[in-house]
């Protein structure tokens, strides 16, 4: 399944005035109530006595009574979902991208919509409110709006973002706040599991819309991201997310959150194929965003290529590499004073592994690092140097750039 097809799903549509639905301000259509009249005929010979009148209209209408389908009540007692998303609902927020925009005839410049998301109140700590959304809703944005469920916009700071995880913190004035959101446990999820997406869908004409279905599955899948590739552990579900719903809330039917909806396959002819971020994951990276502003991953200095993307002859020619040698990630520039630097790694030095474990491309060098190795530890990295194996040993620092 190629990268391509996976689409994030903010949305850049300038958000519509009210009246989303012009189509539902036509004119009203009546109804026309009929009724009906029932004749009574005295019969041609002998006339009927007041008593025999009497009579016959009591037998006529306890038949009636006989005859009619019985009534069922009807319940009034809202289903467990139903409940659950009552819980949500309110903690459900829209998130405003504003952009500096300049007119190139004129050359003057004003803050603009750029895109409309959603978001989630996670947390209120005193008079200030916490959301979590996707880093691609608020990306680029010079000034982010927060809509809440009683339509009041309002000023939001960014906290932090990580756009490898695809995911933001924003902080806004409490006082408004009326409902918080709940984290559920995602790794007790199981397949076929009922869940309910609450967002925006296609702007804040339709704000915390709900759509239903349940967990179809657990993935890792690929993404590019504005830090790199990586691979995305995600919830895949049937209920629809559609451009809007980014940073919304998967829940389930307890009324938790169990995921925040990211992104979707974009490809004709393809439907119910939704992903959100596992709240198991969320968790620890927006703890750290709260904390740091920023996530800290282990940093290595290095800007990396796969190997497999390097046409055969320069393999050959310029790594020294036999030409069925496609697993790896080459090194084509060393950050001064950096980890790499230090430990003398070089420009065309080819990563095979780290620690023992074999590294076949960008996205698994940078899996293995962020998931698997802390700031401050020593590793041990394997390279084909001139197509000879050597291993290297370097002390990891704190991410200060892209790898």
């Amino acid at each position: 399944m190629s990268m391509q097809e996976f689409e994030y799903m903010g949305t850049n549509v300038p958000r519509k005035k009210r009246g989303f639905f012009p189509f539902l301000s036509a004119s009203i259509i009546g109804a026309v109530l009929g009724s009906a009249v029932t004749l009574y005929m005295a019969p041609v010979f002998g006339i009927h006595t007041q008593k025999e009148a009497s009579k016959e209209a009591a037998t006529s209408q306890q038949e009636t009574t006989t005859n009619a389908l019985p009534l069922q009540p009807t319940s009034s007692a809202p289903n467990n979902m139903v409940r659950a998303i009552e819980n949500v609902a309110d903690a459900v927020v829209g998130v405003i991208n504003i952009q500096r925009q300049t007119d190139i005839f004129s050359g003057s410049s004003e803050d603009q919509e750029a895109g409309t998301g959603s978001g989630v109140i996670f947390k209120k700590d005193g008079n200030t409110a916490y959301i979590v959304t996707n880093n691609h809703v608020v990306e680029g944005a010079n000034k982010v709006k927060v809509s809440l469920s009683d339509g009041k916009q309002v000023e939001a700071t960014i906290v932090g973002t990580d756009p490898l995880t695809d995911l933001a913190v924003l902080k806004i004035d409490g006082k408004n706040v009326k409902k918080v959101a709940t984290f559920g446990d995602s790794s007790t999820l199981r397949i076929g599991e009922q869940v309910a997406a609450i967002g925006n869908p296609l702007g804040l004409d339709l704000s915390r819309t709900v759509t239903e279905g349940i967990v179809s599955g657990k993935r890792t899948i690929p993404v590019s991201t504005s830090a790199g590739e990586w691979e995305l552990n995600v919830i895949q579900t049937d209920a629809a997310i559609n451009p809007g719903n980014s940073g919304g809330a998967l829940i389930n039917s307890a009324g938790q959150v169990i995921g925040i909806n990211s992104l979707k396959i974009a490809q004709e002819g393809v439907e119910g194929l939704g992903f959100a971020i596992p709240s198991q994951y969320v968790k620890p990276i927006i703890e750290q965003l709260m904390e740091y502003g920023k996530i800290k991953r282990p940093y290595l200095g290095v800007e990396l290529r796969d190997l497999s993307e390097i046409p055969s002859e320069v393999r050959f020619e310029q790594l020294g590499l036999p030409e069925n040698e496609t697993k790896g990630a080459v090194i084509t520039a060393v950050e001064p004073s950096s980890p790499a630097s230090k430990a003398g790694l070089q420009a065309k030095d080819v990563i095979v592994a780290i620690n023992g474990t074999k590294i076949n491309n960008v996205s698994e060098l940078r899996k293995y690092l962020y998931t698997k190795t802390k700031v401050g530890e020593s590793v041990q990295v394997e390279i084909l140097r001139d197509g000879k194996r050597k291993s290297v040993s370097l002390e990891l620092s704190e991410r200060e750039a892209r790898q």
